[in-house]
């Protein structure tokens, strides 16, 4: 189990099942995009609000969520519409993937494989953060990460790539 891997609080399989919103978050997203694939939209939100009232974490139904995301603590995450988040990603509390775009279409964050975001850290618009990238709390982060990457600050910049250092 991804969380027993990741937090050393926790010591068993129960007590993540019972006891961690993270998972309860992604059980019910699952349910919810479940519901909004099949175009029953009302249903698929209200689903996701319950579960953001029982959580407080809110993830749209339309969101679309790989294996093994892991959100520690979780109290006051925000994951947008269209947002694409990959596997074994691990997302700190207060950590909002949002849109700077009221277009349709999509405006929010592709977030890749084995990607760590840090507390309150707001990664804003249709950007692409690249696997293995970890991007520090409280960034801002307005463009594209590269694979291998460390952002941090605001606006964030790349202090550490496999590729450049650029400001973001």
């Amino acid at each position: 189990m991804n969380i027993l891997d990741k937090d050393p609080a926790a010591s068993s399989k129960l007590q993540v099942f019972l006891l961690y919103p993270s998972i309860h978050a992604v059980i019910h997203h699952k349910i919810s995009h479940f519901l909004y694939r099949k175009k029953l939209i009302f249903l698929a939100r209200l689903v996701s609000q319950i579960s953001r009232f029982l959580t407080g974490i809110e993830i749209h139904p339309g969101a679309e969520i790989g294996k093994n995301l892991f959100m520690d603590h979780g109290m006051g995450i925000v994951i947008g519409e269209t947002s694409i988040i990959g596997d074994n990603v691990t997302i700190y509390h207060g950590v909002t993937l949002g849109g700077v775009s009221l277009e349709k279409g999509k405006r929010h964050p592709t977030v890749g494989n084995d990607v760590v975001i840090g507390a309150g850290a707001k990664v804003l618009g249709n950007i692409i953060i690249g696997d293995n990238s970890k991007i520090g709390a409280n960034s801002v982060i307005l463009k594209d990460i590269p694979k291998d990457s460390v952002a941090v600050g605001v606006p964030g910049k790349i202090i550490t790539s496999s590729n450049s250092n650029t400001e973001t």
